[in-house]
């Protein structure tokens, strides 16, 4: 399983949303210039996440996106299940021997507990300095 570009970006709108909550609209070209990021590619993927009612659009000049919901009560599980659909590490799951099917659906629902443990909060509020700093000797 792996999560596209949809999901990627999608989550970049998402926490840029959250890390500017409640001082207004943001425009997705303000996002796409930040980031580096095709501002048409953005339009693409706001859509399902406004639909999903995670966003709301605001018109006007000084228009653009708002979160929906606290950043607290949006996951990032939200966001990908929106975006690429439900989680699988394989497809056709009910047809593997027990097994295997078994460890594919305790791989499945760990990525899920971290995706649904996860808010946008924690993303927007994450830097750079809580990153473990490691030293490699050869």
């Amino acid at each position: 399983m792996k999560i596209s570009t949809k999901g990627r970006y999608g989550l970049t709108i998402m926490i840029e949303l959250a890390k500017r909550f409640g001082e207004g609209p943001i425009s997705l070209k303000t996002i796409a210039q930040t980031h580096d990021l095709s501002e048409h590619y953005l339009e693409q993927l706001i859509s399902p996440l406004r639909n999903a009612g995670l966003v709301k659009s605001v018109r006007g000049a000084y228009g653009g996106y708002i979160l929906a919901h606290e950043p607290a009560n949006i996951t990032s599980g939200d966001i990908i299940s929106v975006l690429e659909g439900p989680i699988s590490p394989v497809e056709g799951i009910e047809d593997e021997e027990p097994a295997k099917r078994e460890l594919w659906i305790r791989i499945r629902d760990a990525v899920k507990e971290v995706l649904d443990s996860t808010t946008l909060e924690d993303l927007a509020n994450h830097s750079d300095d809580d990153q473990a700093s490691y030293m490699f000797y050869i």
